[in-house]
């Protein structure tokens, strides 16, 4: 059963003015299908103004809090903090799930622990606050609640396919060849094995959960085998 939203408002410290709104983001389809609710009452409408919300606010401060750093390291560091993994341990953390209104079928089947029941959530209850009470509050929310949750330096990562190929445009060499050699695993746990060409020559192997993954640790074992510094500069 869900737990008294006013209590999650008063932990929160976040100051409604239209309590319908979050009784909205935490109606879960479920609840709204076994009660014969009225159409539109669920958190699905919110869940897609949040995300948007989220992506501007999460947008706005890594480009404050990291002035020197690039758009694709900045993109990337949003992903990370923006995916359903992450989003369901921010809902997690602030216990979001425990006031989720769920119909019988989803709590029996463990919908309050869903990872992507949590990460919708999160978004929907942060539409709504940017609906009753603006952006500047819907900041204000992560920057007091979410942000602090975060470790932002594990989150700056080096983009190795860019750094190799910038190499080997220096030494003046064809362009770069990623090759799947192997797709192993069920399909909900496959893992990829890629090589990565110049030349017809392998410079280096790599694996991971996604085609993306894999390239980068390509590329990675590669400017490790070349001996080539991470950035231009040496650093």
């Amino acid at each position: 059963m869900a737990r008294d939203l006013r209590v999650l408002l008063e932990t929160l410290e976040i100051p409604v003015r239209d309590v319908r709104l979050v009784q909205e983001a935490f109606t879960h389809a479920s609840y709204v299908n076994e009660h014969r609710v009225r159409l539109n009452v669920d958190n699905e409408r919110l869940e897609f103004l949040g995300d948007a919300v989220l992506q501007l606010c999460v947008s706005v401060f890594l480009f404050e809090k990291f002035p020197s750093r690039p758009e694709g390291e900045l993109t990337r560091m949003r992903a990370a903090i923006v995916c359903e993994p992450a989003l369901s341990k921010y809902a997690v953390a602030l216990q979001l799930g425990e006031y989720v209104l769920l119909g019988r079928g989803e709590e029996l089947t463990g919908g309050r622990k869903r990872p992507s029941l949590l990460a919708d959530l999160f978004e929907a209850m942060l539409g709504a606050i940017y609906l009753d009470l603006g952006i500047g509050e819907a900041g204000t929310f992560l920057r007091r609640h979410v942000f602090p949750l975060i470790d932002f330096d594990s989150l700056i990562t080096i983009d190795y396919k860019s750094r190799l190929q910038e190499y080997v445009q220096q030494q003046s060499r064809n362009g770069l060849e990623y090759r799947i050699l192997e797709e192993r695993g069920p399909a909900h746990d496959r893992e990829f094995v890629t090589e990565v060409f110049s030349e017809e020559n392998c410079l280096g192997r790599g694996t991971g959960r996604s085609k993306k993954e894999a390239e980068q640790n390509a590329a990675s074992q590669a400017l490790k085998q070349l001996g080539v510094p991470l950035t231009s500069n040496g650093v």
